[in-house]
This record gives structure tokens, sequence and C-alpha cells, in this order.
């Protein structure tokens, strides 16, 4: 481990503004989103919207990624997201989600997901996730990935290789008629052979018009994720590997989740649809 002290919440700048000629998704100004009652398969049409929704978020993720160094602010990286959405006519969908209070999700070290952005300022040997989803035409595009910060130490380097091979094999098993515990089966078998903690509280999820559809996609295999995968379904696949225990603490902002020992973890994430063969990566920049 790199030795560095665990994590402590920084300070808040203001709520960034959107444009007021961008579209906000319904759940903005209220305490929680409509419940989706939609379908898991969608329309051609929905697709390729969302096509263009992953696209812009995957750009602006990897803008934001261009920043990270030692003595960056995570709250730097998200302005420099929020502005890359905006200037593309898209909204960060996280900003007013459920009362989050950014634009994208900075998890950094020991921090699993949901982290927000603000003060702390990145050091030499650290490793970041940005978590960013855009809005556009009515429907949404999500993506994170791990990035390093300076000299990072083999083990916490090995761990962000291995945490998006995790990703890059599960998606390979997705096929139209398995079940959707494929997708964790594959995961956890993987991150076994390392000694690697799976998440289990934190799942990836449909998505489409709705941020989060209901439809749940965990990273470990759950006997209960039965659905059956069809083509036409859209999702998100996002493994989160620990190099301790899978158990997690949440701090006081109610959104940051920390590992229960402080030991670092990654993550990868990837919005999918389902083709009659395979796979179409919908977050490609």
């Amino acid at each position: 481990m790199s030795g560095q002290s665990p994590l402590v919440p920084g300070d808040l700048s203001p709520v960034r503004s959107v444009p007021g000629n961008i579209r906000r998704p319904e759940y903005v100004g209220k305490p929680a989103p409509t419940p989706y009652t939609g379908p898991e398969v969608q329309t051609a049409e929905t697709v390729e919207l969302m096509r263009i929704a992953g696209r812009i978020a995957a750009q602006a993720m990897e803008e934001a990624a261009k920043h990270i160094a030692p003595g960056v602010t995570t709250d730097e990286l998200d302005r420099v997201a929020h502005e890359f959405m905006c200037d593309h006519g898209a909204y960060p969908s996280t900003l007013g989600y459920r009362g989050f209070p950014k634009s994208l999700c900075t998890s950094v070290n020991e921090v699993i997901c949901h982290g927000i952005p603000d003060s702390t300022v990145l050091r030499d040997g650290d490793i970041v996730n940005l978590d960013v989803t855009a809005y556009i035409n009515g429907v949404h595009g999500d993506n994170n990935a791990t990035y390093l910060c300076g000299d990072v130490a083999e083990e916490s380097r090995l761990l962000v290789e291995r945490t998006r091979e995790a990703l890059n094999r599960a998606i390979k098993a997705v096929r139209p008629g398995r079940q959707i515990n494929v997708i964790g089966r594959v995961i956890e078998s993987y991150a076994k052979r390392f000694g690697y903690g799976v998440v289990r509280d934190f799942t990836g999820h449909g998505i489409n018009t709705s941020f989060h559809s209901g439809l749940i996609v965990p990273h470990y295999d759950s006997p209960h994720a039965t659905t059956v995968i069809q083509p036409g379904m859209t999702f998100t696949i996002e493994p989160m590997l620990t190099l301790g225990t899978y158990e997690h603490d949440m701090w006081d902002d109610g959104w940051t989740v920390v590992t229960k020992d402080r030991k670092r973890t990654a993550q990868f994430e990837h919005t999918l649809v389902v083709t009659g063969t395979g796979t179409e990566i919908l977050t490609l920049p």
C-alpha cells in the first residue's frame, strides 16, 4: 500500500449552473426520480439516442481525466466534465439526482463509489475513479474508469488493470438467452484468482430514459439474478474490486462509500445494448 492517510471530506464549491436551454431530467428539483415502468428492451430509435449520450459521457470523462495530476482538486475535475457536457448540450445526470450536488463522482483510493468532488487535493500515488453520466435527447449514457495519479505502487496498478479486465470479460459473457447472473459469475471467478473482494451492495443497472430503471446487474454470482438477457436490453456493467473486504462504510454525507478496512478499490463501467450475438458498447468516445 501507499502508506497514505485515509481520505477525509473536503469543502464543497457552489452548485454549478446549467444553461437554461438544456433539457433537465424529470428528477431535478425532486427528492427522488419517478419510478420507471417502461420496458428493459429499447427501440432502435432509443438506442441511437443513447449512443449520442454515451459518446458525450465518454468524451467528458476523457477530458476530465486529462487533468488528473498531483495537486489538482477533485472539484476541478468536476468543473471540466460539467463544462464539457454543457458545451455539448447535455445535462450532467448526477447533478440533482436524489440531491447529489455535483456533475460527476470522484472516488479516490478507498472510496468504492459516489465520492463527491470537493477541495480534496490529489496526491502522487493516488488512484481516482471518474463516474460520468450525460443526459441528452431524453436518455442517459453512463460510464466510469479508474485512473492513476502520478507514480502509483504496483499493487494499486494491478488492481486497476485487473478491474478493467474484469469488465471486459463480463461484457464478452453477455449473450441473449443467458441469465444476467453470468456477468457476476465471470467477474467473481476472475477476481478470486487475485484474492480481491467483489462489492455486492452496489451494482450495475438498467438505463434508458431512466438513470436507473430498476434492473439490477450484480457483479458477484447471485442465484437471484435470473433475468434472461434479451436483444435490445440496455444496462451498465460496473465491477468494483477491492484489495481487502467488500464490506463498506458510508460517510455522513449519505453518498461517499468507503471500504470498511480502508483498503483500495477500483471500478470500470460501460453502458451496453444487447445485440443478436452479444453486445455493443454505447459509451465509447
